[in-house]
């Protein structure tokens, strides 16, 4: 896994907490979904007031039209391979909103998902 901390964007308004089980929770998901050599990557960058970090994958992705399903409690893809129930984006767009911000998924450019973490950004202190 490789990580990428862009310019002003290592602060953000988040419970340390809270926002480690939601990178948690998306890096599992990125890993378990993988299906090629590429390696996971977890980028942040600075967008105005907020901070976003994407962790991004080059697995099979899910399609736009069932994005926001999936974001629902006891929902997997049928390609996990995993034991888990199907509660690990429902709680991480939870806790992200919890902390003021937003949990989206957008197609990886080149194939594959990225999912969006954004926050509000923070003062370095």
């Amino acid at each position: 896994m490789t990580w990428s901390l862009g310019e002003g964007a290592r602060y953000a308004e988040a419970d340390a907490g809270l926002l480690d089980r939601v990178l948690g929770n998306l890096v599992e998901n990125a890993i378990r979904h993988q299906h090629s050599a590429e390696q996971v990557r977890v980028m942040t960058s600075r967008i105005r007031d907020e901070v976003q970090l994407r962790v991004i994958d080059a697995g099979p992705g899910i399609p736009p039209a069932a994005r926001e399903h999936a974001f629902q409690p006891f929902q997997r893809q049928t390609d996990s391979g995993g034991d888990g129930v199907g509660l690990g984006l429902a709680v991480a767009r939870g806790l992200t909103e919890a902390m003021g911000g937003t949990l989206t998924a957008e197609d990886t450019p080149g194939g594959g998902l990225t999912m969006v973490v954004a926050l509000p950004a923070g003062a370095a202190s």
